[in-house]
């Protein structure tokens, strides 16, 4: 089995490559040129037991590009094709809307348009996202909950869910959505509520930094493991049926109970530590999100692992070695800058 995995290099990209090289297939993935190269989630993929991995390749393209994107999927042909590419940061994409439709919307339009055009077409995996029922009208949400976007990246992953769905009835291709609910590891990217709270406070309890600034301690959502979660992913893609599947935990927490669970593991009172800056406040804020995943249990018979708060404590010893390695350089005369997105 060959699959093409957009956006590799992210968090979700990289869990799903392993997966898949651990179940034989061979992976290609695509990654923008730019000037400065961010693998480090991948980097140890190209190594295997035998030294170089020959199931795992890199390939430049970008959801931007059609025309790349084309003769990518003609000369790699592939079996399944993971949509994993985004602009992904909500916040951001109020500040750069346009950018984040071209590559969230139109990227997924290009990948589609090419596929059906083959002449085996590759099975489809599209990455939704639980920010599409935005200001929701259910709780908790599941497949026939409507949507309510409530962010230009939102906006933009609606546009990709309906677009996949007619792709899907208008030319009989296997192709689905994933609703996944917020998945975090330590692997999610540092401008990432959940990833800059636990590095902040690695870093206050070594004293490397003093305070942390965030926007919206009350927003609540269903938090689950990005290990689990491509495990979904795979899944989905290998049903008899194409169908849309909600994927989450079904538990709900707040901003402050993140907080209360990292900084209380490392024995401070977040209290101390923690600001509100109106700057990271959403011009529209989603309050509350809760996954119902009964379906992916029923057909996918698919389970999370991960607890929240195991979920926490991962992140925080993994960057708790960040910061030891940050202070070892301060200690030698290195002046390290508070962590600021």
């Amino acid at each position: 089995m060959k699959a093409l995995i957009t956006g590799i290099a992210g968090q979700d990209g990289s869990y799903l490559a392993e997966l898949l090289l651990a179940k034989g297939y061979e992976v290609w993935g695509v990654v923008r040129r730019s000037s400065t190269l961010q693998r480090s989630r991948i980097d140890h993929l190209h190594q295997d037991e035998h030294g170089s991995n020959v199931r795992f390749h890199l390939v430049y393209g970008d959801l931007c590009d059609g025309s790349s994107l084309a003769q990518l999927l003609f000369d790699i042909n592939p079996d399944e094709v993971y949509n994993l590419g985004a602009q992904s940061h909500v916040r951001v994409s109020f500040d750069q809307p346009v950018y984040t439709v071209d590559v969230d919307a139109l990227g997924t339009v290009r990948l589609l348009e090419t596929i059906r055009r083959m002449k085996k077409p590759p099975r489809f995996y599209q990455a939704s996202s639980s920010e599409m029922y935005g200001k929701v009208a259910a709780v908790p949400q599941n497949e026939e909950t409507p949507f309510h976007p409530r962010s230009p990246y939102a906006c933009a992953k609606v546009f990709s869910y309906y677009q996949t769905i007619n792709y899907r009835e208008a030319y009989d291709l296997f192709a689905v959505n994933g609703i996944l609910f917020n998945h975090e590891s330590p692997r999610r990217g540092e401008s990432f509520v959940t990833r800059k709270i636990t590095l902040a406070a690695t870093r206050i309890k070594l004293g490397l930094q003093k305070k942390l600034f965030l926007g919206n301690l009350d927003a609540k959502r269903d938090w689950g493991f990005a290990g689990d979660y491509v495990e979904a992913m795979w899944l989905m893609l290998q049903q008899q049926t194409p169908e849309d599947f909600v994927i989450a935990t079904g538990e709900t927490h707040s901003v402050r109970e993140f907080l209360d669970e990292t900084f209380g593991y490392l024995d401070l009172d977040w209290k101390q530590y923690v600001e509100q800056d109106p700057r990271y406040m959403r011009p529209s804020e989603v309050d509350l999100l809760l996954g119902d995943a009964s379906k992916a249990r029923r057909v996918l018979g698919w389970e999370p692992k991960v607890k929240f708060g195991e979920l926490a404590r991962m992140m925080i010893d993994a960057d708790m070695e960040q910061a030891r390695r940050e202070l070892i350089l301060a200690e030698s005369g290195y002046q390290p800058q508070p962590v600021r997105h």
